[in-house]
């Protein structure tokens, strides 16, 4: 159970270095940039995935090339809402985005409904609506940070979509991570060379550290989510639902004490609502 305990901790603590990082002069697409070298890095040392089924004719590439441009740009979108409506909403979107998951897994891979998944799935939908309410800051800044929250649930649940394809074709996950982590890290390269050159932004030491920062908390929460899996081969719901409510309630806890950040009566109901229609999903799967 430590291995869930330590991927909750990574991934609210990803939250906190993009909450942290405007305050640090840190610039996010460069830190995000860094984030994939050490991911890269790291799946290589310790995932050791092998590739030899990258060379099969059902290699998914296009659904590989999509997690290379996701994967990114999904993190530039979840550190706007982390900044625009906090880690409390951001984390709870981010983990419902399970529920166009779902959605997509009972209309593409033809996935059975149950009442379980479905009760879940319209709780899931009454939340999001709850957490993206306005929490007491200004108009325009509550319609931004709403954007941005819906960034984040359509952005995570189109990833967790490619990866779904991926597995689909047979491609283990580790080598889909990999590549998918290394073309990932050289597009965004490329784009930090052009914006070095051009002048909008310059390359530092303190974002390359960031960066690399970020990237072993990314990394942890994978690698420690598939430890999990493995120490508890039999409890893939118990894990799946552990680890959804606990970035859920470790986020909003650390959301408003540390940050001192705002919540509405919606929010907090919505919160609730999406820690029991985790739980509902999580015992549709059983």
């Amino acid at each position: 159970m430590h291995f869930l305990v330590l991927s909750v901790i990574c991934s609210v603590l990803v939250s906190v270095l993009l909450k942290l990082a405007p305050r640090q002069g840190i610039d996010i697409p460069q830190a995000v940039t860094w984030n994939y070298l050490a991911a890269t890095v790291l799946s290589l040392l310790l995932l050791k995935p092998s590739l030899q089924s990258l060379q099969s004719a059902h290699t998914p590439w296009l659904a590989l090339l999509g997690l290379a441009v996701a994967l990114p740009g999904i993190f530039l979108v979840l550190a706007g809402a982390v900044r625009e409506a906090g880690i409390v909403r951001s984390d709870v979107a981010q983990r419902l985005s399970l529920l166009l998951s779902l959605a997509a897994a009972f209309l593409l891979f033809g996935e059975q409904a149950n009442g379980w998944k479905l009760a879940g799935l319209g709780l899931g939908l009454l939340a999001i609506v709850g957490v993206s309410a306005r929490s007491g800051d200004g108009k325009a800044a509550a319609t931004q940070g709403w954007r941005w929250l819906l960034g984040v649930w359509a952005g995570f649940a189109l990833i967790d979509i490619l990866l779904k394809q991926v597995a689909a074709a047979g491609t283990p996950s580790t080598a889909a991570l990999l590549v998918s982590f290394g073309i990932a890290f050289v597009l965004m390269l490329g784009w930090q060379l052009q914006r070095h050159l051009s002048g909008r932004s310059q390359l530092t030491p303190a974002n390359l550290v960031y960066g690399l920062l970020l990237g072993l908390l990314n990394f942890g929460n994978i690698l420690f989510y598939v430890r999990a899996h493995q120490a508890l081969p039999d409890s893939p719901a118990t894990i799946f639902a552990s680890m959804n409510i606990g970035v859920v309630c470790l986020g909003a806890l650390v959301g408003v004490l540390v940050f001192g950040e705002k919540t509405s009566m919606w929010n907090r109901v919505g919160l609730a609502l999406a820690v029991l229609a985790i739980a509902l999903i999580a015992r549709g799967t059983l």
